[in-house]
C-alpha cells in the first residue's frame, strides 16, 4: 500500500530532532507506517478494518491504538481523518452487535473462538468481556474530532452505541444480575472464568466488573481498577459529545455523568489500600469484600497509565506512589535484566519485558533523565529486526514473542513523537 505523503512531515520531525541516530530514524518509519502498510484492510461496505497483526482479526483496543498516531497526520490531512472516522462508524457496528464481545472478524465468517459457552455470533472472533473494548472507540471518536475538527463520527448509531456502553456498565456495577457468562474448555486458567464462567464473586463497589483484562487473561478479581479508571474518563468524553452534538439527549448526559461518579468514588472506597513502603497506592484489581491484588501488567489500561489515559496527573501523590511499587520488586511483572528494565505481564514468559510498558513509562516521566533512559532501552529491544515485538527477554532482545505487534509499534511511535514535542491534540498529556 502506498504510504500517504502526509507521513513525510512526520518522517521530517523525527530526523530534525534525532539528526544523528539512523537506526531510531529508521525503526520509527518502519514501526509508524507499520499498521498503514500492513495491517489496514477493507469490509465489504468500504470500512476501514484493522488487524492485530499476526491474528486475522479486529480488537476494538488494538484497532484504536494502532490507529492512533495518525491523529497526528490527521490534523492537516482530511483524506486519513475519514480512514479513522470509518474505522469509528465500523467499530460503532461492532459495538451495536455484541457490546460484551473485544474482537471482530471482517465478515460473518464464524472464524475464532467458536467453540466457547457464552452467546457467539460468526462475526465475532471472541467474546471476553472488557471494560477497556468499549472505551477506546469512544475516545479515538473523541480525539478525532479534537485533533482535526472531523466530526462525521458523531451520528445517531454512534449515539446509539453510547447508550449500550452506559447500559453494559450499569449492569456489570451489580456482576451479579449480569447475563454475561463465559468459559473455554481445555485450556490454562487465565483463558477462561471460574464459576460457571461468572468469575470470582464480587460485591457492589461503585466500580464497573471486567471479566478479562487488556491481555486478554481473565481477572482474578472482577473490578479492574485502570480499566475504571479509563471508563471515568470516558464518561466525561461522552458527556461533552453529548452536550455538542446531542443536545436533545438530557438521558444520555445524565447517565455518563452518574456513572462516572460512581466509578470514581468506587475506585476511591475499594481500589486503594497503604502499602508498608510505599504509602497510599492503587490496586490492580479488587472484588469489593476486601480482597486486592497489587501489580500491574503492560497492556493499556493500567495503572503505569493513569496519567495517559486521563484520571490524573502525572504529579499525583497517590500515582506516583503507585508508580514507584509498580517500577519495583514489588510489583511481581517487574523484570530486570541486563539489557531491559521494566514491566512484563503473566501473558508471556518470565524474565520477559513488553516495549508497551516501556512506551508507557515514557510517556508519563516527567524527567528527561527517565525518557532517555526508555528510549535507550527501547532501541535495544527490537532483537535486530527494527520493530517492537509483544514481550521481549529483558537479558537477550533476540528472544521474543511475536514478530508482528502492530500496537507496539504504534505505541513506540507515539513516544518517539512525544520526545520531539508532538503529541495527539487533546489528549492528557498534550
Amino acid at each position: 500500500m502506498e504510504i500517504p505523503t502526509s507521513f513525510e512531515k512526520i518522517f521530517a520531525l523525527v530526523r530534525e530532532k534525532f539528526p544523528d541516530q539512523p537506526k531510531l530514524q529508521r525503526m520509527f518509519e518502519k514501526c509508524f507506517v507499520n499498521t498503514y502498510t500492513t495491517t489496514l484492510q477493507k469490509t465489504a461496505d468500504g470500512l476501514p478494518f484493522v488487524i492485530t497483526g499476526d491474528i486475522p482479526a479486529m480488537w476494538l483496543r488494538d484497532s484504536s491504538s494502532q490507529i492512533r498516531p495518525y491523529l497526528m497526520v490527521a490534523e492537516n490531512d482530511p483524506e486519513m481523518a475519514g480512514v479513522i472516522a470509518g474505522l469509528v462508524e465500523l467499530q460503532t457496528k461492532c459495538i451495536l452487535h455484541d457490546p460484551y464481545a473485544n474482537a471482530f472478524n471482517k465478515e460473518a465468517s464464524g472464524a475464532g473462538f467458536s467453540t466457547d459457552k457464552t452467546e457467539m455470533s460468526p462475526l465475532v472472533w471472541e467474546r471476553k468481556y472488557e471494560i477497556d473494548s468499549l472505551c477506546y472507540p469512544v475516545q479515538l471518536a473523541y480525539l478525532l474530532w479534537k485533533s482535526s475538527g472531523h466530526t462525521d463520527q458523531f451520528t445517531p448509531e454512534f449515539q446509539q452505541a453510547l447508550h449500550q456502553i452506559l447500559d453494559v456498565w450499569h449492569t456489570e456495577q451489580r456482576h451479579e444480575n449480569s447475563p454475561y457468562s463465559f468459559e473455554r474448555e481445555g485450556v490454562r486458567q487465565s483463558d477462561t472464568l471460574n464459576r460457571d464462567g461468572k468469575g470470582t464473586e464480587v460485591a457492589y463497589t461503585g466500580m464497573t466488573w471486567s471479566g478479562f483484562r487488556p491481555s486478554d487473561d481473565a481477572c482474578i478479581y472482577g473490578y479492574l481498577v485502570p480499566a475504571n479508571m479509563f471508563a471515568a474518563v470516558v464518561t466525561d468524553y461522552m458527556t461533552e459529545i453529548g452536550q455538542n452534538f446531542y443536545p436533545e439527549d438530557e438521558a444520555l448526559r445524565q447517565k455518563a455523568i452518574r456513572l462516572g461518579s460512581e466509578i470514581r468514588t468506587g475506585i476511591e472506597l475499594f481500589g486503594k489500600s497503604n502499602h508498608p513502603y510505599h504509602g497510599e497506592i492503587y490496586a490492580y484489581e479488587a472484588d469489593g469484600t476486601g480482597r486486592q491484588l497489587f501489580m500491574d501488567d503492560a497492556n493499556v489500561p493500567s495503572l503505569l497509565a493513569a496519567p495517559y489515559l486521563g484520571f490524573c496527573p502525572p504529579d499525583d501523590a497517590t500515582y506516583l506512589a503507585t508508580r514507584e511499587f509498580l517500577l519495583s520488586r514489588y510489583n511481581p511483572y517487574f523484570v530486570e535484566g541486563s539489557i531491559l528494565r521494566g514491566i512484563g505481564s503473566p501473558h508471556t514468559p518470565d524474565h520477559f519485558v513488553w516495549p508497551i510498558a516501556l512506551s508507557i513509562q515514557g510517556l508519563t516521566a516527567t524527567s528527561a533523565k527517565e525518557k532517555q533512559r526508555i528510549l535507550e532501552m527501547l532501541l535495544a529491544s527490537d532483537g535486530d529486526t527494527d520493530y517492537m515485538h509483544e514481550g521481549v527477554n529483558a537479558s537477550d532482545p533476540t528472544d521474543f514473542t511475536r514478530d508482528w505487534f502492530a500496537w507496539s509499534n504504534a505505541m513506540f511511535s507515539e513516544f518517539i513523537l512525544s520526545m520531539c514535542g508532538k503529541r495527539v491534540k487533546g489528549s492528557p498529556l498534550e
